[in-house]
């Protein structure tokens, strides 16, 4: 028996060498080669291989943590409106401030305004007093966007006079006596100017540009309205 386990034991032996040295390759059983040339055909490309240098190394892992990076966070934000005069300057100052592309112009109307409206005070303890007032009728107010009509108070806008002699009528009914109707602004038409995608970067560069937006504040985007066709 021990015998025989010997003569097994050599037989493996044996096959194993005759297999791991392609002896056997004829009959289908030989390993994976592993030396050249087998491993040159799974190559693609050998060609196009090149040693970099040290500094375009560096420019690539520059190059890679910079496309790495989450982008820039960035808002819509609107100014005007801009008569032609004030357009045309702000373009100038535009071109040679911001990039291109990044700031546009689009026709705009903003609708006239009506207000209820209390004043004009002859002074500032006036109108501190019908402060104290509108406070105890629990009546809030708000800024006037018109300084002729300052020192006054603005209880609530509205787009038409129709709308702002409703609006009138109710605060009469709540106690308000001496208020009444008057037009803050008349329709303006004219252009926006337009920043569809501004980051930290471009805000800081309008920020030297204040005396270019004419006091005009930039504000969060909203739909531009279009004047109205003029029929023909």
């Amino acid at each position: 028996m021990l015998r025989l386990i010997v003569l097994l034991l050599l037989l493996a032996n044996g096959l194993y060498f005759a297999w791991s040295h392609g002896l056997l390759q004829a009959y289908g059983l030989a390993p994976v080669q592993q030396t050249e040339p087998q491993r040159l055909t799974q190559q693609l490309h050998p060609e196009r291989l090149r040693l970099l240098g040290a500094d375009e190394v560096k420019r690539l892992e520059a190059a890679t943590a910079q496309s790495s990076l989450p982008p820039r966070p960035t808002e819509c934000l609107q100014a005007g409106l801009y008569d032609e005069r004030q357009a045309t300057a702000l373009r100038q100052a535009l071109d040679t401030a911001l990039p291109q592309g990044s700031w546009e112009f689009e026709n705009g109307v903003e609708p006239e305004r009506w207000i209820v409206y209390m004043g004009k005070y002859p002074d500032n303890d006036t109108l501190n007093k019908k402060l104290a007032e509108l406070r105890s009728l629990n009546i809030r107010f708000e800024p006037l966007s018109n300084p002729a009509l300052s020192p006054g108070l603005s209880l609530a806008a509205y787009p038409s006079e129709a709308a702002a002699k409703d609006g009138l009528a109710q605060f009469a009914s709540r106690g308000v006596r001496t208020a009444r109707v008057v037009q803050e602004r008349a329709e303006l038409r004219g252009q926006w100017l337009r920043l569809p995608q501004a980051d930290a970067s471009l805000k800081q560069r309008l920020d030297n540009l204040k005396a270019a937006l004419a006091g005009k504040a930039l504000r969060p985007c909203q739909k531009p309205s279009t004047p109205a066709a003029t029929p023909s």
